[in-house]
């Protein structure tokens, strides 16, 4: 498994380490663990290389919520758990769907909940990881189901949103949704087709998926919000 350790503090970053190594060690799991000493030195480049993401909160240069959002534009699968000493900022990691956060000082019964978590929904993942095929100009294209936020019809034109590229093909939504319900995707409106997983936040009329902002009908609004909690009962 991937890990990435965000921490600008050298002693910290050697005991999140130390930590990962004493729970593989414990629990017959491998861990590649790559560390980076600031936000902006994870965020240069980002390429979608890692499982879990280790982030401190408060680093000088690029703090770990700037980090995360920044990540969250090229990356909406990446886990991402959030260290930090002030509690009162972790409620803001519900904007870029962190797992959780473990506050400092570190404890190593804390901590390996939090890993066994992470653990879990990372295999989930990876065992739901199936995949579409769409016919579009010129060809076909093989999409992973989990890397779609959202699916919208623009008159008879379907528009499959996936990280940040939209791909356009043909078809109705009713098709789209038949095949796609059974993977955590949710119809909130006439037109969309939402995953379940990508959301990022909801109100009495609208629903954040990823960065997009999208309307939730009004015979749909409470349907939503009782999927949106069966699916995180699920996945905790």
């Amino acid at each position: 498994m991937r890990v990435a350790i965000a921490e600008d503090e050298l002693h910290t970053r050697t005991e999140i380490r130390q930590l990962l190594l004493r729970f593989a060690s414990e629990n017959g799991v491998s861990f590649e663990i790559t560390e980076f000493a600031d936000g902006d030195s994870i965020t240069d480049n980002y390429q979608s290389d890692y499982d879990l993401i280790l982030m401190d909160i408060e680093m000088p240069f690029v703090d770990g919520m700037t980090a995360a959002e920044e990540i969250r534009k090229v990356d909406q699968e990446v886990t991402i758990i959030f260290i930090t000493n002030a509690p009162q900022y972790a409620i803001k990691g519900y904007k870029v769907g962190a797992l959780d956060y473990i506050l400092k000082p570190l404890s190593y019964y804390a901590f390996s909940e939090s890993i066994r978590r992470a653990i879990s929904k990372i295999r989930a993942r990876r065992m739901d990881d199936f995949y579409i095929t769409i016919p579009v100009k010129g060809g076909a294209r093989r999409i992973g189901i989990n890397s779609i936020c959202y699916v919208e019809v623009i008159d008879h034109d379907l528009f499959y949103h996936v990280g940040n590229e939209v791909i356009e093909t043909r078809g109705t939504i009713r098709e789209v949704e038949s095949e796609l319900t059974p993977h955590h995707f949710f119809k909130c409106n006439k037109g969309c087709l939402i995953n379940l997983a990508k959301v990022t936040g909801y109100n009495k009329n609208d629903v954040t998926v990823g960065q997009h902002v999208l309307p939730v009908s009004r015979s749909r609004k409470k349907p939503l919000q009782e999927a949106i909690h069966v699916y995180l009962d699920g996945v905790t």
